[in-house]
Formats: C-alpha cells, sequence, structure tokens
C-alpha cells in the first residue's frame, strides 16, 4: 500500500493561551478493582495512610513504563543525599513555573513537612527575584527558571553554583529540575486530579 504525505495547514499554538489544567481526567487512574497482579505489586510500596495517590494510580496503566519510572523518581526524591529544602524549592518553582496545581499541592504538603513557612512557600511564586532568599537559594531557584525557560543553565548561574554544590549535587540539581519537569508533562497532559481540592492554590485551579 502506498503512502502519500499530507501537507498540513498546522500553525504553533500561542502558548499564552494554551490550557494546561484540567478538570477530567484523559486517562483515568486505576481502581483497586481494575489492577492486574503485576500492577497491585507496582503500587504496593506507594500506599499509605492517605491510601494511593492518583498519580501512581494513573502511571500503573503502563506498568513496564511505570516501574523504570517510579525507580527513577525515587532515587531524586528519597535515595539522594542532595539537601531535601534545595530540592523542594526547585520542584516547587518547576510546579509553579509549568503551572502544575497537582504537582504544587503535593509537594506544599512535603515542603511544610521539610519547615518551609507558608509565607516561603507563596515567596516561590516569585522566583529568585524575591529578596529574602538565600544566596544559594536564589541560584537554585535561578537555575530552574532558566532550565525551564531554555533547558540549559547560563555560565554565569553554573559558575556561581560551582562555588556552593559539589559536582554530585550540581548533577542532582539538574536531575531534579528535569525529572520534575517531566513529572508536571505528565501530569497537566493526562489530568491527573488532585484527590483534594480544598488544598488546591486558587491560581491554579481551573478556570
Amino acid at each position: 500500500m502506498e503512502y502519500r504525505l499530507q501537507t498540513l495547514s498546522w500553525q504553533a499554538p500561542k502558548l499564552k493561551r494554551l490550557p494546561v489544567r484540567l478538570d477530567v481526567p484523559r486517562i483515568s487512574p486505576l481502581t483497586d478493582t481494575e489492577m492486574n497482579d503485576e500492577q497491585a505489586a507496582l503500587l504496593a510500596p506507594y500506599r499509605n495512610e492517605r491510601g494511593l495517590l492518583n498519580i501512581y494510580r494513573t502511571l500503573a496503566r503502563q506498568p513496564r513504563a511505570a516501574k523504570g519510572f517510579l525507580g527513577w523518581g525515587r532515587y531524586v526524591l528519597r535515595e539522594s543525599d542532595f539537601d531535601s529544602r534545595l530540592r523542594e524549592l526547585a520542584i516547587l518553582r518547576i510546579g509553579w513555573l509549568c503551572k502544575s496545581g497537582y504537582e504544587w499541592t503535593q509537594h506544599s504538603r512535603l515542603a511544610r513537612q521539610l519547615g518551609f513557612s507558608d509565607e516561603e512557600i507563596e515567596r516561590i511564586k516569585s522566583g529568585p527575584s524575591a529578596a529574602e532568599w538565600l544566596p544559594l537559594e536564589t541560584l537554585v531557584l535561578r537555575a530552574a527558571d532558566e532550565l525551564h525557560a531554555f533547558h540549559h543553565i547560563a555560565d554565569e548561574t553554573w559558575q556561581a553554583l560551582t562555588c556552593m554544590l559539589s559536582e554530585k549535587h550540581l548533577m542532582d540539581l539538574v536531575f531534579t529540575i528535569g525529572h520534575y519537569t517531566q513529572v508536571c508533562m505528565i501530569l497537566n497532559t493526562f489530568g491527573v486530579q488532585v484527590e483534594t481540592h480544598s488544598g488546591l492554590d486558587s491560581q491554579l485551579r481551573v478556570k
């Protein structure tokens, strides 16, 4: 059978107007009754007193991919010895820049467990320009902004970071920002819904 390419009248979307928040999932999270043995075993370590989050239930619809993805995420979030405050600072900044209500909700909770105040979490929205950040915190936020905008950290920012972080932690910083950018893409595109909307930031609700 012969196939012919067709010219499509496609134009790049105007990104400032592109909606990223969905009020219904495109890919529904698995219910417990839908899970097969492979999926149930994969998700068992992620159940806790709050139950099983929708992100895990959604990822498990593609269990082979979820196994590798969750393993990498476990290193970034749990197994790396990168400073936990700096990690959450980077994750929340990316969550805000990507306008991911789910990511912002979950990691605001984790940040509070690490001692972040509500004022500090709100200040993350202003990014590195806020005067109250410590020098290293400002650099981490700047790195997140640059990677989000340009997929690259500028030489000036990188050189300043090398004076304050080890080579391994420089790598962990990029791993963290890159991984959670992908997480936000997944959450926004699949339409993963926050388990309870009571904690969803009003600026990140569906409009």
